[in-house]
C-alpha cells in the first residue's frame, strides 16, 4: 500500500490539498514565517499569516510565491514539507503529488517546482495547467471537442484559456490578480487620505466592500493606518464607490488580456463559448462586478463556478484518478 495521491494548489495566497477519497483535505495562506539567525521555519500557514508586519527583526514573515512562482525555493520547500506532513502523518509510504501551475511559466519554473515537492518528501510529481484543473473543477467535461473558456483569478495570476479535447487551444496569464488588487487599494489609500496601510487591511477592504461594477447602495469600512503627516495611528471611512476607482485598472487589464485571448480564438471554438459563456473561477473573481464588467465588455454570458476558490484543488484532485494510466504510459 502506497502513500495517499495528494492534489496541491500551490497558490501565491493560499495552499489547498485534496485527497484521494477524502476531499479537501487542507486550506491554509502561503506564508512562512523564518528565524533570520538560524534559518529556522517558526510558523507556517495561518499561524505565520498572523505575524506578517508584525516581527521582530529576527524572524521574517514572508510568500515564498510571487506572481504563481517560486521565488525563495528553500522556503516553499520547507512549507511544502510541513503542509505534507500535517496531512500524511499516518501514511508510512511517500506520496504521488500533483501540482497545479500557471499555464505560461518557464521550464525552469517547472523544474523548480518539482524539485521542491520531491524534496518535500513526495514520491513522484506531477504538474497540471491551472485552467485546465480549473475547469475540470467547475465541472465542464474538457474531453469533447468543443471550446469551454475559463478564466482563472488566483492570488498571484490570472491565467486564462479555452479548451477542447483536454488541452489548452488558446492561453494567455498575466501576473495581475488578487495580490495586485491589494497594492492598488494600498497607493490609493495613500494618495486620497494620505494613510499608510498594510497588506491585510487591503484586503479586508477588497474582500468587504471591493467592487468594479457601479453598486446600487454605496457602503462604507471604517480602517485603521498611520497618518503620512503627523506619523500617528488615524482612522479613515473608506466607501465602496472608492474602491471602484482604485481597481478600475487591474479590472481592465483583466478583461483586455480576455478579449485578446478571444481575438486568437479559432472561430468555430469562438461560435461554441459565444453559446456556452465564460467561466470564472478562482477567489479573485468574486471580487463584486467582476462577472458584469467583463459580461458587458464581452457581449457573452459570465457565469462563476460554483466553489470558485476550490475549483483548481477539486479539479486536481479529480485528475488524481488518472495518474495509474500516467504511469503506464511513462513506463
Amino acid at each position: 500500500m502506497f502513500g495517499q495521491d495528494i492534489g496541491i494548489d500551490l497558490g501565491t495566497a493560499t495552499v489547498i490539498a485534496y485527497i484521494k477519497g477524502k476531499g479537501i483535505v487542507l486550506r491554509e495562506p502561503s506564508v512562512v514565517a523564518v528565524n533570520n539567525v538560524t534559518g529556522e521555519v517558526l510558523a507556517v500557514g495561518h499561524e505565520a499569516r498572523r505575524m506578517l508586519g508584525r516581527t521582530p527583526g529576527n524572524i521574517v514573515a514572508t510568500r515564498p510565491l510571487r506572481d504563481g512562482v517560486i521565488s525563495d525555493y528553500t522556503v516553499t520547500e520547507k512549507m511544502l514539507k510541513y503542509f505534507i506532513h500535517k496531512i500524511g502523518k499516518k501514511s508510512i509510504f511517500s506520496p504521488r503529488i500533483m501540482i497545479c501551475i500557471p499555464s505560461q511559466v518557464t521550464e525552469v519554473e517547472k523544474k523548480a517546482v518539482i524539485d521542491a515537492a520531491s524534496n518535500a518528501g513526495a514520491r513522484r510529481v506531477y504538474l497540471i495547467e491551472e485552467p485546465i484543473a480549473a475547469a475540470i473543477g467547475a465541472g465542464i467535461d474538457i474531453s469533447k471537442p468543443c471550446g469551454n473558456m475559463i478564466v482563472d483569478i488566483g492570488g498571484g495570476t490570472t491565467d486564462i484559456a479555452v479548451i477542447s479535447l483536454g488541452g489548452a487551444v488558446v492561453s494567455s496569464s498575466i501576473k495581475v490578480a488578487g495580490d495586485r488588487f491589494d497594492e492598488y487599494i494600498v497607493k490609493y489609500i495613500k494618495k486620497k487620505h494620505n494613510l499608510i496601510i498594510g497588506e491585510r487591511t487591503a484586503e479586508e477592504l477588497k474582500e468587504n466592500i471591493g467592487c468594479v461594477y457601479p453598486k446600487f447602495q454605496d457602503m462604507e469600512m471604517d480602517i485603521r493606518g498611520r497618518d503620512l503627516t503627523t506619523g500617528l495611528p488615524k482612522t479613515v471611512t473608506v466607501f465602496s464607490s472608492e474602491m471602484m476607482e482604485a481597481l478600475e485598472e487591474p479590472a481592465n487589464l483583466i478583461v483586455d488580456a480576455v478579449h485578446s485571448v478571444l481575438e486568437k480564438t479559432p472561430p468555430e471554438l469562438a461560435a461554441d463559448i459565444s453559446d456556452k459563456g465564460i467561466y470564472m473561477t478562482g477567489g479573485g473573481c468574486l471580487i463584486d462586478g467582476l462577472d458584469k464588467l467583463l459580461q458587458e465588455r464581452t457581449g457573452i454570458n459570465v457565469m462563476i463556478a460554483e466553489d470558485a476558490i476550490s475549483c483548481v484543488a477539486l479539479g486536481t484532485g479529480k485528475a488524481l484518478d488518472n495518474l495509474d494510466n500516467m504511469d503506464k504510459m511513462r513506463r
